[in-house]
């Protein structure tokens, strides 16, 4: 282990390109477009040191810091913290962006980069979201906060120029240690960006959701990220996994039950086997909620988030929440937009998939809401004016600024099922039909895209249901056609009564906007100007139609034998009735006059989430005998009123506060 203080380091002769972002997904051929290169050549404006710097543990922490060439003036330092490499490592190897927009390389700041303990050139050792300490007795009892409070310090005395602020700012698991280092933040500290934060783990961002296992996406990012033994290099190349398929759903269908992807890793399963074996909501979790510790904040918070996150969509209303729960005199907002993970800094954000937002949304972000934001509270510059919400509704396309996150005047509706695969705000009354019923069969899952992908699309989160509301073994309610718009922001809540002739069960909830049938095609599916008057030579594939277009609005599963405790999970009993109240995500999208409200129930969606063997057993350690047929039914009658509880907000034409 290298324990030579703060020195600088020497070059390293490798030219590396390791992603800062969360990289569990692919990028889809109809994801959200990239902007341009940045036109800006860091190494002529700004100059690159490495150092290792001491923590009070006497770990060791590597840091590279880029100091503006123009000394005329003093800057603020801007930080991000990550466990995925701050390479290129060596001063003459440059980043070819430095902040998280073109306008921060060219305005002038100090750009910090850390490795986190235990990752790539840092010391130490690494833990998986390392738990908070609120009461530390020594030294020794040290976390993210610690850490960024001993780098802020050594940053003020040993870094010339600076005018005395910091601000740090990450996205996925550097948000986490954006949120995570600033509790109990350093005085100097001003101003802080969690973007994509994950929160808490096991409550709906990357590892469960509803109690149910996110599968593809942890095993996709796990066959990468392992345990390291520090300080060390990344490698040369970077060898992917080899799938043996094009097709994850064939791929984990034919693995069998969950115990055997574990002989995937190559011996290095650690972190793997703790997102697996600790399937309850445990003590291992409960330390690894971030939530309760949102403490003594002393700097201005903008968290960052996408609808379309697959990965963290929870995290940051958790710990947007949480901050304003803890730190009164503070502030604290939020911003979401119509984004995959991580989108907000990457693309236009201009559509996802063959959904269109009508603008460059990405690019709105970064000069309207970020970019001022840093500028205002690390530099003193003008009043960026940003609102305590700032979100983007979906449907109408439009920015929204909100006193409030939910919004004050969203009211609480239940949108009922109804026996003939009716929908409607209005409860039902006697029926002859009191359930729908369907078999679900663990051995024939149903999908969630209708084309073969690997890891996780990001488009799925928007994507087409139309392939699901024809199977067997998915249930469907549906609106009329809707005579005016209605909006729908902050969190659905489904009102389940089912029953289940098996022990175990899952119950997945898709809310969905149906469009007209006369809905105009999708400018991806516009042939290209130059092919339009030539001749056809041959038969063209079939064409897309957005007429019908079945837009995933939020798609969440729960896991039954969690109905009661996440703690302490139970067992159905065969044909017997029973509610589950759940919880999903939050949104902010209008279905359109013309369109329809649908819901689909199912109880596998598969392999964004791992099966439910519809025998209750520890599903880590389930046989190939454990995965049998069950008979599932909701139930839509007075006395057992099935339903998803939404927050309507009023027609307006002026901005919501």
């Amino acid at each position: 282990m290298l324990r030579r203080k703060s020195s600088i380091f020497p070059p390293s002769t490798f030219i590396l390109s390791i992603l800062i972002l969360f990289f569990l997904t692919a990028i889809p051929v109809l994801s959200q477009a990239r902007p341009d290169a940045p036109d800006f050549d860091a190494k002529e404006h700004y100059t690159k040191y490495e150092y290792r710097i001491a923590m009070r543990d006497g770990v060791h922490l590597f840091t590279s810091v880029y100091v503006p060439k123009d000394s005329s003036r003093s800057y603020p330092f801007l930080i991000n913290r990550t466990p995925y490499s701050v390479g290129p490592y060596g001063v003459d190897l440059y980043r070819t962006q430095l902040g998280p927009s073109p306008d921060f390389d060219k305005a002038g700041y100090i750009f910090v980069n850390q490795d986190v303990r235990g990752r790539y050139m840092s010391e130490g050792t690494f833990i998986e979201m390392r738990p908070h300490i609120d009461n530390k007795k020594s030294k020794q009892d040290v976390d993210d906060s610690t850490d960024l409070y001993d780098t802020i310090d050594w940053l003020l005395k040993n870094v010339p120029n600076n005018n005395g602020n910091a601000g740090i700012w990450g996205i996925s698991y550097p948000g986490f240690f954006t949120s995570a280092s600033i509790i109990d933040s350093h005085p100097a500290l001003k101003a802080a960006s969690p973007q994509a934060p994950m929160t808490d783990l096991f409550m709906g961002d990357d590892a469960y959701h509803g109690g149910a296992f996110m599968l593809d996406a942890n095993f996709g990012f796990y066959s990468s990220f392992k345990p390291q033994d520090n300080p060390q290099l990344p490698p040369k190349t970077n060898v992917p996994f080899d799938w043996g398929t094009k097709d994850a759903y064939d791929f984990y269908l034919s693995v069998g039950p969950l115990s055997n992807l574990h002989k995937f890793l190559e011996g290095k399963s650690a972190l793997w086997d703790d997102q697996v074996q600790h399937n309850t909501y445990d003590d291992y979790w409960k330390a690894r909620n971030l939530a309760p510790h949102m403490k003594n904040i002393h700097c201005a918070v903008l968290t960052v988030g996408g609808w379309f996150d697959a990965e963290d969509l929870q995290g940051p209303f958790s710990t947007f929440h949480a901050i304003d729960k803890n730190n009164s005199g503070i502030f604290n907002a939020l911003v979401v937009g119509p984004w995959v993970h991580g989108g907000w800094a990457r693309y236009d954000g201009q559509h996802l998939g063959r959904v269109e937002f009508a603008s460059s949304t990405g690019e709105y972000y970064r000069k309207n809401i970020l970019f001022p934001f840093f500028e205002q509270y690390l530099k003193g510059a003008a009043d960026a004016k940003l609102p305590k919400a700032y979100v983007f509704e979906t449907g109408t396309n439009v920015w929204r600024q909100y006193s409030a996150w939910p919004p004050k005047n969203a009211e609480p509706k239940t949108l009922y099922f109804h026996a003939n695969g009716g929908l409607s705000f209005d409860p039902p009354a006697a029926e002859a039909l009191p359930y729908d019923e369907y078999v679900s069969d663990p051995n024939k899952p149903v999908p969630f895209v209708n084309y073969a992908a690997l890891n996780v699309p990001q488009e799925y989160m928007l994507s087409d249901q139309r392939f699901a509301d024809s199977r067997t073994d998915v249930v469907v309610y549906e609106t009329p056609v809707l005579q005016e718009d209605v909006t729908l922001a902050g969190p659905i809540s489904p009102r389940l009564f089912v029953s289940t002739t098996g022990t175990d069960s899952d119950f997945d909830v898709k809310l969905i906007d149906v469009y007209p049938t006369d809905y105009p095609d999708s400018k991806q599916d516009a042939p290209r100007p130059e092919d339009r008057d030539k001749p056809r030579k041959d038969v063209p594939a079939p064409s897309f139609t957005m007429g019908g277009y079945q837009q995933l609005v939020r798609g969440e599963p729960f896991r039954g034998k969690f109905r009661h405790s996440f703690e302490k999970p139970e067992p159905f009993t065969p044909g017997k009735v029973e509610e589950i109240n759940a919880t999903f995500q939050d949104i902010n999208h209008t279905f359109r006059r013309g369109h329809r409200i649908m819901v689909q129930v199912q109880s596998s969606w598969f392999p964004l989430t791992n099966r439910n063997p519809q025998t209750f057993v520890n599903i880590p350690d389930a046989k190939p005998s454990d995965f049998v047929k069950a008979t599932e039914r909701v139930y839509h009658t007075k006395a057992e009123p099935s339903g998803i509880v939404v927050g309507v907000v009023p027609a307006t034409l002026e901005p919501q506060k």
